[in-house]
């Protein structure tokens, strides 16, 4: 695959002697014949059909002149020029780096993750600047592990659908119970005894509350006008009754 463009680098081009000792005709003849070694990858070595390649009537006195900036081929009768060897050898390089990024961006999604890579046009083998960047957005393959389900303790069927009906009553507060917060909540259950459990998640869902309550203080006999203490543990936690 021969690329159409190769890169130019002007300050190179212009300090040079061998450039700089050429006449004016002469120097375009030379453009006319890199233009063409780049897109053929050489040229003739014959001076009369190297004056025909440059065209407008160019000499064969002049085809010979220009033809010393180039140096022989591998190939009999051709020629090449040292620098676009160069070129090519550079973009041959990206274009098999931005393969293989390729090839590992493509597996890296099938892993979950994305890399963008940028490369340098033309295969220039300058350090990244303003003009060309290595983006990449990498997820991390940590290894995160599923929270096992919660055990409920108690098997029942009322148990069961209560502490359900209770686990939507936190989404619909937006009061989520997170993993550490659900293992404790059970717990907490769990040592009130499954009918007060039931009782509590019941008066959480009708009260509107966040928390979980025993409900044995509010069958305590107490005094007129007085609290129970179930009544003062939802105050304590600032829970309007």
């Amino acid at each position: 695959m021969r690329s159409p463009a190769f890169q130019f680098y002007p300050g190179d081009y212009s300090s040079s002697q061998r450039v700089r000792l050429l006449t004016l005709e002469e120097e375009g003849a030379y453009i006319n014949l890199l233009c063409s070694c780049w897109l053929h990858g050489s040229i003739p070595s014959d001076p009369e059909m190297a004056a025909r390649l440059i065209g407008k009537g160019a000499s064969t006195t002049l085809a010979t002149t220009v033809l010393t900036m180039f140096r022989p081929s591998t190939e009999p009768g051709r020629m090449i020029h040292d620098r676009l060897e160069d070129e090519r050898s550079k973009q041959a390089s990206w274009r098999e780096k931005s393969a293989s990024g390729g090839r590992k961006s493509a597996e890296l999604r099938k892993g979950g993750s994305r890399v963008v890579e940028g490369c340098l046009p033309f295969g220039t083998n300058q350090s990244p600047t303003l003009q060309s960047s290595v983006f990449s957005l990498q997820s991390s393959n940590t290894n995160t592990s599923t929270a096992a389900p919660a055990v409920l303790p108690f098997a029942s069927e009322g148990f069961a659908k209560a502490w359900s009906e209770f686990k939507q009553h936190r989404l619909e507060i937006k009061a989520k119970l997170k993993p550490t917060g659900e293992a404790a909540a059970l717990r907490k259950l769990a040592a009130m005894g499954e009918t007060d459990a039931v009782a509590a998640m019941q008066a959480s869902i009708s009260n509107g509350w966040k928390g979980l309550f025993s409900p044995l203080a509010s069958t305590t006999q107490k005094k007129p006008g007085g609290t129970s203490t179930y009544d003062l543990e939802a105050k304590t936690h600032g829970y309007t009754l």
